[in-house]
């Protein structure tokens, strides 16, 4: 099997055409090529007179391989294989080992486990899929918070209500895997092959409840509004958990632990905190949603092709570093989407952005963030990250009217340090509504600092980004995990059979960075052959 690399191909291309141009990089007359399969199609907009999409193939031809590479440019090599063996399983325990939480990093842990015959037990705090959704839109309708059920908690966790982006800066084997999973478990297909895969929060419902359904075919045990409030711990090693459901109590006799919270889990963490779990500080980021028109964006990025329909919306990824301030990112940029109030605890508002798969809301929006280190925390209490996180939240809800309403403020405003008081061209999406005032208030004034100047050094990146009308919507504090839970090379925090993971703990930052060390820790229990517990 053969590769090919960046072969570059106007917009209304079509597989003839790709697999023309496959040969022809081959030196190879076309109908010698038996099979040509897309690994990688990716936009090339940099010339907006000229935008057209880059694939890379991996074709079988007939014939000596050698002797076609030979005459072929750089662009052509072998296929390299997987470099992925799953391990052998050696655990000796008796026990079944416990999942908390059914998100990205849970859902593929209890693949993992369930596929190698060890029967996990999965608890989520909130509902299955179904009855979540109407949890969600109950709240954002009639402003009514399920504190257990909601945008963050819940069957498929925070990443359910998002744009699914699948993009990823880790480089690891698992990626790859985690992707085919996803598209055989009901994903777009496309997701195989895009450069920038996204699911859209319409399709991954479904996605969820396919995964949850394999994983009960091969024993898996999964409970819905089931909630861990503590762990039995003797001699610093795992003993069992204790569960409420529906009122109910419960000891849960275990020696493995796979912790999959998610980063909002605060009451979790500072459970384990109690238990003397280690655990450290960790920089994490806040700011806003930025909301601009659709329609403008892709005219931004696309000049006249904007509108094409192999395009869809545009998405843009800014970062600067203002002199003297901290560095400014755009993150989780939503195209065709909407800024949703992602509350998990009373009295506080977080918001976010999402997208269904078909992009076509009428705004477009991004977080835009600034890190925040651990010195600025305001105390070196490893929990503080969190503290400072519900100072902004409990500001915004207040900010707001205290029901729920999220505040605003027109980008035009913001630069000219005035609060705003009525919209202009740019609709807010948020469905609880915004109140207009002024996000400085709520904001860290590091925070705003920066935004004053990266807002000017980022129009200069995308023309127009700055725009006067454009709506800033707050705040966003969860992004990542503020804290980390310390655990060892076997993935074991001091406390023995306590494997925190994913986004929560701090060891990923997205769907597919959480997935792929969900099966990193599930690979880890199997391994573990202690069965002195």
């Amino acid at each position: 099997m053969l590769k090919i690399n960046q072969i570059k191909l106007p917009l209304t291309a079509d597989e003839s055409d790709l697999r023309r141009a496959a040969g022809k990089a081959l030196r190879l007359d076309e109908n010698r090529i038996h099979s040509l399969r897309i690994t990688k199609k990716a936009v090339d907009s940099r010339k907006k007179d000229n935008i057209f999409f880059v694939y890379n193939v991996e074709v079988d031809v007939d014939g000596d391989e050698q002797a076609v590479l030979k005459r072929c440019g750089s662009e052509v090599d072998i296929v390299k294989p997987l470099d992925f063996t799953e391990p052998e399983l050696k655990r000796t325990s008796e026990l079944r080992p416990v999942i908390v939480g059914f998100g990205p990093a849970g859902m593929f842990a209890g693949l993992v486990l369930a596929r190698a015959g060890l029967k996990p037990l999965i608890i989520e705090r909130g509902a299955r899929i179904e009855e979540r959704q109407n949890d969600v839109q109950n709240f954002w309708i009639n402003r009514r918070l399920n504190p257990e059920s909601n945008v963050q908690y819940g069957e498929g966790g925070a990443g359910t209500f998002s744009d699914g982006k699948l993009t990823t800066g880790i480089k690891d084997p698992l990626c790859r895997i985690v992707i085919d999973e996803l598209a055989s478990h009901g994903a777009p297909e496309e997701i195989r092959w895009s450069a920038k895969p996204h699911i859209g929060t319409d399709r991954l419902a479904q996605v969820v409840r396919n995964i949850r359904e394999e994983i009960l075919s091969l024993g898996g045990e999964i409970r819905f509004n089931c909630k861990m409030t503590d762990v039995i711990v003797a001699n610093s090693y795992i003993h069992g958990i204790k569960l409420i459901s529906d009122g109910h109590e419960e000891d849960f006799q275990t020696d493995t632990v796979l912790l999959c919270t998610g980063h909002s889990a605060r009451d979790t963490v500072a459970t384990l905190y109690e238990h003397g779990v280690k655990m450290m500080q960790k920089p994490f980021s806040v700011g806003a949603r930025i909301e601009h028109p659709r329609e403008f964006i892709d005219k931004a990025q696309y000049g006249s092709f904007a509108g094409h329909p192999a395009l869809g919306a545009a998405d843009y990824k800014l970062a600067c570093h203002p002199e003297h301030g901290r560095g400014a990112y755009t993150f989780c940029m939503c195209p065709g989407g909407t800024v949703v109030n992602a509350a998990s605890e009373e009295g506080g508002i977080v918001v976010n952005g999402m997208s269904e798969y078909g992009r076509d809301a009428e705004n477009s929006n991004s977080a835009l963030l600034v890190g925040i280190e651990p010195e600025n925390f305001g105390s070196d209490h490893p929990l503080a990250g969190i503290e400072l996180q519900r100072k902004i939240e409990r500001a915004a809800f207040a900010a707001g009217g205290g029901d729920y309403t999220a505040p605003a403020q027109l980008v035009g405003d913001f630069l000219a340090d005035r609060p705003s008081v009525k919209l202009g061209a740019v609709k807010p999406s948020c469905p609880t509504g915004v109140a207009l005032g002024d996000i400085r208030k709520i904001l860290p004034k590091k925070v705003t600092d920066t935004y004053a100047q990266a807002l000017l050094k980022m129009d200069k990146m995308l023309c127009g980004f700055a725009m006067p009308e454009a709506v800033f919507t707050a705040p966003e504090t969860r992004s990542s995990s503020p804290v980390r839970i310390l655990r060892d090379e076997i993935y074991q925090s001091n406390i023995r059979g306590l494997y925190p993971c994913g986004e929560g703990a701090g060891y990923a930052g997205g769907i597919v960075s959480a997935a792929v060390d969900g099966m990193r820790c599930a690979y880890a229990v199997m391994a573990d052959e202690n069965d002195e517990w």
